[in-house]
C-alpha cells in the first residue's frame, strides 16, 4: 500500500476524534436550567395546589381597586406638559398633563376689555336713569321718556352680564385643557408625552390610566358551565402563577349579572377562546401579595357541600 493511499483514512480518524472531543467538552461545560427536563425540554412551571375539596377555578387578571380609569380629554390638543411620572402618587384633583391652551389666554385681554367697556356703559346709564327720575318727579319728562331710561337700564346690565359670562366661559375652557386625576390613587401607565396629539373620546391606547392600588381587585372569569355554582359567601383563594407559595384570601366584592364573550387570554395552548364568561370581582390587600395590576392569577373559589 502506498503511503498516500492510508494518508486519507486517518485525516478523517483524526477529524472525528476531534468533533467528538468538542461535543463532549461542549457538554460538559453547558448547565442545565432548572426550568429543563432530562431531556432538555422546557419544564411546566409548578401548579398550585388546590386549596378546596370543591371548587370552581378561574383565571383573574388584577386591576386597581374601583376599576382601572383611563384617563381622557374633553377636548383634542396638543400635550404641552406631563405632572406626573410612573408610579407616582396623586391626589384627587392633582394635574395630570395639561394641553396647549395659547390661542385660548390670547381672548383674555380682549373679553376683560368688553367687561370693563360694559361696566362704564351700564354706569352712564344708571346716571342718566337717576336724572331721568327727578325730571320726572318733576313732570318735566314725559312717562314715555322714562320708562325708555329704564329699559336701556335693564339693556345695559344683560350687556355686562354677557360680557362676565363670556369672560368666565374663557376661563372655563383653559381650565378644561387641565386634566386632573379623577381619584386619589397611582398613576399605572403613562401614554402620552409633551409635544404629542391627544385626542378626545374613548382611545384603544388610553392616554394615562390611574387608580387605587391600596386594594386592589381581581376580575375572574368563570366558565358559563360553572356560572352556577359560584355562592357570594364562598371562600375564595388567589395564588401567582407560576409560584404557588404565593397566595392570599379573597373578599368577595361583586358578581357582574351578565355573561360575556371571554376578552382576557393568557396565551395557553389549551385555553378555548370560543367561550363566554361569567366575571366575578374579588379584593385583596395589596401588602398581603405584591403584585401588579394587570397580572394574571390563579383563582380558586369554594363551591359549598350540598
Amino acid at each position: 500500500m502506498k503511503s498516500r493511499d492510508w494518508l486519507l483514512p486517518m485525516a478523517a480518524a483524526i477529524g472525528l476524534g476531534i468533533a467528538v472531543f468538542a461535543v463532549l467538552q461542549g457538554e460538559r461545560g453547558q448547565q442545565v436550567p432548572q426550568t429543563q427536563d432530562d431531556l432538555g425540554r422546557q419544564a411546566p412551571p409548578p401548579q398550585a395546589r388546590p386549596p378546596f375539596a370543591d371548587q370552581v377555578a378561574g383565571t383573574g387578571v388584577v386591576e386597581a381597586g374601583g376599576g382601572n380609569i383611563a384617563v381622557g380629554t374633553p377636548v383634542p390638543g396638543i400635550v404641552e406638559a406631563v405632572a406626573v411620572k410612573w408610579g407616582e402618587h396623586v391626589e384627587q384633583g392633582a394635574m395630570l398633563f395639561r394641553l396647549d391652551d395659547r390661542d385660548l389666554r390670547a381672548q383674555l385681554p380682549l373679553a376683560a376689555a368688553h367687561v370693563r367697556e360694559a361696566e362704564a356703559q351700564l354706569a352712564r346709564t344708571n346716571y342718566q336713569s337717576g336724572l331721568a327720575d327727578r325730571l320726572h318727579a318733576q313732570h318735566v319728562l314725559s312717562d314715555e321718556q322714562y320708562r325708555i331710561r329704564q329699559f336701556d337700564v335693564q339693556v345695559d346690565e344683560a350687556a355686562l352680564a354677557a360680557a362676565r359670562a363670556e369672560l368666565e366661559r374663557i376661563r372655563v375652557e383653559i381650565d378644561r385643557r387641565i386634566v386632573r386625576s379623577p381619584i386619589a390613587g397611582r398613576v399605572l401607565q403613562i401614554n402620552t408625552r409633551p409635544g404629542e396629539f391627544a385626542e378626545s373620546g374613548v382611545l384603544a391606547t388610553p392616554l394615562m390610566i390611574v387608580g387605587d392600588d391600596v386594594r386592589l381587585r381581581v376580575r375572574v372569569d368563570i366558565d358559563e358551565h360553572d356560572a352556577a355554582r359560584i355562592q357570594p359567601a364562598a371562600a375564595a383563594v388567589a395564588v401567582v402563577r407560576g409560584q404557588p407559595e404565593m397566595r392570599t384570601d379573597l373578599r368577595f366584592e361583586s358578581i357582574e349579572p351578565y355573561v360575556a364573550p371571554k376578552a382576557s387570554f393568557t396565551g395557553s395552548s389549551t385555553e378555548r377562546v370560543d367561550t363566554r364568561v361569567l366575571q366575578v370581582i374579588y379584593s385583596f390587600d395589596h401588602a398581603k401579595l405584591p403584585v401588579y395590576v394587570g397580572q394574571h392569577l390563579d383563582v380558586f373559589i369554594q363551591v359549598p357541600a350540598g
